[in-house]
C-alpha cells in the first residue's frame, strides 16, 4: 500500500528523474527481490473477500471520520493548500510532473487521499480485534484495488508514458497495445513479467552435470557430479518444494546451490517433482512423503552410506518433516541431520499463507478435487502477484503496455513465470496445515500411517529465515529449533524469501547473523547475534561437512548397478516430459 507524508517532497535538484528508477527490475538482485512463489497458497474466494471487505466498511465511526477527513483533504486539494506528498520511495510519482503540473499534482494527492482512508479503515478494522485471517483478506483486496486505481496505470495520468508517446511518434502506444492483446490471449489478462524464450531449462538454467538416478510416477531424483577428488561419505538429499521447479537452486554457474554444495566436498542429490494434472488429484501428503523416503533410500544404496542428511526449503520442508516424523515413529534412522531454509511449521502467529485458509477456503479445495484435480500455478501465482499488486503487476503493467517496452530478461524471473500445478489434495492438505496450524498439534495429522509428532524428531537441524520475508516470516521459521527435540542451529538471512535462497558468497551487500543456542525467545536470539557478511549457505555447508562423514574418493560415474543413470540432468519432469 502507498504511503502518504504530512510533508511536500522536496523539487530540488536531486529529483528522480523520469527512467531513473525504472518500474521493472533492472538488475538481478532487484529481480530476485520481485519473486514471492515456491508457497502453497489458497486462492481466495470471491465470497470471503467480500464479507472481509463488507465488514471493514460497516463501521460506523471510523467510516464517518475517514469519510470527513477526505472531505476536508479534497476541499485542500482543489484548493492547492494540501500538503499530501507521496513517498520519496514510490517510483509511479518519480517523474517532476507530478509535482510541478497542477493537474498531475492534484491527480496524485486525489489518489493518495483516497488509498490513506481505505488504509485507516483497514487498521482500525484490525484494532477492533478482528480476526488476523479477515483483516489480512481486507488488506489483500483494498490493496489490490487500490493499486489498480492509480492514474499511473492509464496512457493520460501517467505523464511518462504521454512523454514516450509524444517522442516516439505514438510507436510506443502501438508496441504496448502489442503486448496487451498478445496477454489476454496467453496470459490470462496479467502482463508478461519476463521474456521466458531468453532461457532454455537444460541449456541456460539447471546445467550443473549430473544424471537421474532414479525415477517413478511422482519424481526424479538426480545426482549430481563431484568436482572434488575425494567428497564425503554421507549423501545430501535436497527437498525442493512442490511448487515450481526445483532448478531455482541451480539457476546458473555462479548462482547455484547445487555447485556450490558440491564445490564443497558433498554428494548431492535433488528430488525432481513431476507436474502433477488432474489425474493426480488424489496425490497428497502419503504420497509426496512417501517420495522423501524412497529418495533417501536411493542415495543411502547408491553411496553405501547407511544414513543420509537431507535439506527442505519452502514447503518442501513441510513435506520433509512429515517423512521425519514417519522415520522416527518407525525407528528409521536413516537420517543423521536435516537442514530447513524459510519454512514454517508453526502458524499460530500471523502469517500471509495462513489469510486464505479458513474452512470455506477448505471446502472449496475440496469441490475442486473432485471439478479440476489441481490448483493450477497461474492461479496461485496471481495470487501472489496480488499480493504485492504494484511491484509485480503494474509496474509491468506501465513498462509494458504504456511504455511500449519489451519484457525483461532475467533467468529468476523465467523460473517463477515456469510454475506447476499443485494436486488438489495436497493443496487442501497445506490449507489445513495453515488454518488448523496441524503440524504442531500433536496427532492431528496422520502421515504415511504415522501420526504427526514434532517432538519425536530428535536430529540435528539446521533453521534459516530471512529477514524481510513476509511470506514465512523469519520468527516463524526459528519456531522450528522449539518444535524439533534435537540440537539446532539457527542463522537469519537478510533478505526476503526467494532472494534468500539464491544466495551465493560473494556478493557485498549479503549477510546473515548467527548466534548462540535458540531458546524461546526469537527477539532475544536477534539481540545477541552476531552479524557476518557474507551469505548463509558458507554456515551452512560448514555445518553439514561436519556432520557428513569420512572422505572417501568422489564416484567415477553416477548410479549403481541396482540404480543405473536414465539420463542426463536436469531429467525429463522438470521439462514436463514423460520418458517411456
Amino acid at each position: 500500500m502507498t504511503t502518504t507524508t504530512s510533508t511536500p517532497r522536496s523539487t530540488g535538484s536531486g529529483r528522480p528523474q523520469p527512467g531513473a528508477e525504472p518500474p521493472v527490475p533492472e538488475d538481478e538482485s532487484a529481480a530476485l527481490a520481485s519473486v514471492e512463489s515456491a508457497e502453497p497458497v489458497g486462492v481466495p474466494s470471491p465470497r470471503g473477500m467480500a464479507r472481509a471487505v463488507l465488514s471493514t466498511l460497516a463501521q460506523p465511526g471510523p467510516l464517518a471520520r475517514e469519510a470527513g477527513r477526505l472531505g476536508r483533504d479534497t476541499v485542500r486539494i482543489l484548493r492547492g493548500t494540501a500538503e499530501i506528498a507521496p513517498s520519496p520511495k514510490d517510483k509511479r510519482f518519480a517523474d517532476p510532473a507530478w509535482s510541478t503540473n497542477p493537474a498531475y499534482r492534484r491527480l496524485a494527492q486525489s489518489y493518495l487521499a483516497v488509498t490513506g482512508s481505505l488504509t485507516s479503515l483497514v487498521d482500525a478494522y484490525e484494532a477492533r480485534g478482528a480476526d488476523w485471517r479477515e483483516v489480512e483478506q481486507a488488506r489483500f483486496v483494498l490493496t489490490a484495488f487500490t493499486s489498480a486505481l492509480a492514474p499511473t496505470n492509464t496512457l493520460l495520468g501517467n505523464p511518462a508514458a504521454v512523454k514516450r508517446a509524444f517522442d516516439t511518434g505514438g510507436r510506443s502506444v502501438l508496441r504496448g497495445m502489442g503486448h496487451l492483446l498478445s496477454d489476454l490471449r496467453h496470459n490470462g489478462g496479467l502482463p508478461t513479467q519476463t521474456d521466458r524464450s531468453a532461457f532454455t531449462v537444460g541449456q541456460d538454467l539447471g546445467i550443473s552435470p549430473g544424471a537421474v538416478v532414479h525415477r517413478d510416477e511422482v519424481i526424479e531424483l538426480i545426482q549430481y557430479t563431484p568436482t572434488t577428488a575425494r567428497v564425503r561419505q554421507r549423501p545430501l538429499v535436497i527437498v525442493p518444494p512442490p511448487i515450481g521447479r526445483f532448478y531455482f537452486l541451480d539457476l546458473r554457474p555462479g548462482r547455484s546451490l547445487v555447485e556450490y554444495a558440491v564445490s564443497q566436498g558433498l554428494q548431492v542429490f535433488m528430488m525432481s517433482w513431476r507436474n502433477p494434472t488432474k489425474e493426480q488429484a488424489d496425490w497428497g501428503l502419503d504420497t509426496y512423503a512417501q517420495r522423501v523416503v524412497d529418495a533417501i533410500g536411493v542415495a543411502s544404496d547408491i553411496t553405501g552410506s547407511p544414513d543420509v542428511t537431507t535439506l527442505g526449503l519452502c514447503a518442501g520442508g513441510q513435506v520433509m518433516t512429515t517423512a521425519l516424523n514417519h522415520l522416527a515413529a518407525t525407528g528409521d534412522d536413516r537420517v543423521h541431520a536435516a537442514g530447513y531454509a524459510v519454512t514454517l511449521l508453526d502458524f499460530a502467529n500471523r502469517a500471509p499463507l495462513g489469510a486464505f485458509s479458513g474452512p470455506r477456503l477448505l471446502e472449496l479445495a475440496r469441490r475442486n478435487s473432485t471439478r479440476r484435480g489441481v490448483i493450477s500455478a497461474r492461479e496461485m501465482g496471481s495470487v501472489f502477484s496480488w499480493m504485492r499488486p504494484d511491484d509485480l503487476i503494474f509496474n509491468y503493467l506501465v513498462n509494458q503496455w504504456l511504455m511500449g517496452e519489451d519484457p525483461p530478461a532475467f533467468d529468476i524471473l523465467a523460473w517463477n513465470a515456469d510454475g506447476t500445478n499443485l494436486p488438489a489434495r495436497l493443496h487442501e492438505q497445506f490449507l489445513e496445515i495453515f488454518g488448523d496450524n496441524a503440524l504442531v498439534r500433536a496427532g492431528a495429522m496422520r502421515v504415511l500411517g504415522s501420526p504427526v509428532h514434532l517432538s519425536r524428531i530428535t536430529v540435528p537441524t539446521f533453521v534459516t529465515g530471512a529477514l524481510t520475508d513476509h511470506l514465512t516470516p523469519w520468527d516463524g521459521c526459528y519456531r522450528t529449533t522449539q518444535l524439533l527435540s534435537g540440537p539446532s542451529t539457527f542463522v537469519l538471512s537478510y533478505s526476503g524469501h526467494i532472494q534468500s535462497l539464491v544466495n551465493p558468497p560473494g556478493n557485498p551487500k549479503a549477510h546473515y547473523w548467527t548466534g548462540g543456542e535458540p531458546g524461546p525467545d526469537p527477539q532475544a536470539w536477534r539481540a545477541s547475534a552476531e552479524r557476518h557478511t557474507g551469505s548463509w549457505w558458507e554456515p551452512w555447508a560448514e555445518w553439514m561437512l561436519e556432520r557428513s562423514g569420512d572422505e572417501v574418493p568422489a564416484p567415477a560415474a553416477p548410479g549403481s548397478a541396482d540404480h543405473p543413470p536414465l539420463e542426463p540432468a536436469p531429467g525429463s519432469y522438470v521439462r514436463d516430459r514423460r520418458p517411456a
